[in-house]
């Protein structure tokens, strides 16, 4: 996939240790509530449905996604209502970063946002200076390896997919962002292991870092974006270099 940056790869395997802070419960239960508004019962809700398995596989108690779900849909009384806005930037060495927010208060998050960028070598910049550089895909991950390339491909020329990126431990298919529910039912109609699935930002053109301070850098904003608390994803462009040592 043109442009799909090694970044996403190094937040997935860091994902799994931060999975154990609140902050990121906290993050998945709104996901769960924004989900929830198109109606509280799952198995009519494909939106919500996927925010239930990224909460289930990050370890998110059953009673904080009941919870999220009954105040989403309104069962718990009014609260917070939150806002999907999405912030764009540049970051050290000319790396373009999208930014998908949850918030209840727009002022706080630009803020919040503006100082992360600014205290890490980037800029936030207007609506639309970085958003052409990307493609709002879906992607489906599978327990699979180079070993099951041939039985992949064979399930994909039934399905809406167009390619596949095999990863350290596993395999991420990807297609258009319509398809992102029939791409990954039919991946477990053909009986492979689906991990997870979602959409997310794929760039489309990438920038190459081969300095290891630049990249330092790089890594540090992403890092700091993706912590605030209001912060739904972090997608960049960033393409970091064989071989680079980061430590």
């Amino acid at each position: 996939m043109a442009g799909h940056s090694k970044w996403s790869q190094i937040k997935r395997t860091k994902a799994v240790v931060d999975a154990k802070r609140g902050a990121v419960f906290t993050r998945l239960g709104r996901e769960i509530m924004v989900a929830a508004r198109a109606g509280a019962d799952p198995a009519g809700n494909f939106q919500l449905r996927t925010a239930i398995s990224k909460a289930r596989a990050a370890g998110v108690p059953a009673s904080n996604i009941e919870r999220a779900i009954a105040k989403g849909s309104g069962q718990a009384g009014d609260g917070a209502q939150l806002e999907e806005v999405r912030y764009e930037g540049y970051g050290p060495g000319g790396m373009a970063v999208l930014v998908e927010a949850l918030t209840d208060n727009r002022n706080r998050t630009a803020a919040d946002l503006r100082l992360a960028f600014s205290k890490n070598g980037g800029n936030l910049g207007e609506n639309g200076c970085v958003a052409y550089l990307f493609e709002h895909r879906s992607e489906v991950i599978l327990n699979a390896g180079p070993d099951d390339e041939e039985r992949l491909l064979e399930s994909l020329l039934e399905l809406e997919a167009d390619g596949y990126e095999l990863l350290d431990e596993s395999v991420m298919v990807h297609g258009p962002f319509e398809v992102l529910e029939s791409l990954q039912d039919g991946l477990r109609r053909a009986d492979w292991n689906v991990r997870e699935w979602g959409h997310h930002w794929s760039a489309q053109t990438s920038v190459s870092v081969i300095d290891p301070d630049t990249a330092r850098s790089c890594l540090k904003l992403l890092d700091a974006l993706d912590g605030l608390d209001d912060v739904r994803s972090v997608s960049a462009n960033l393409d970091l270099a064989d071989g680079l040592e980061l430590d």
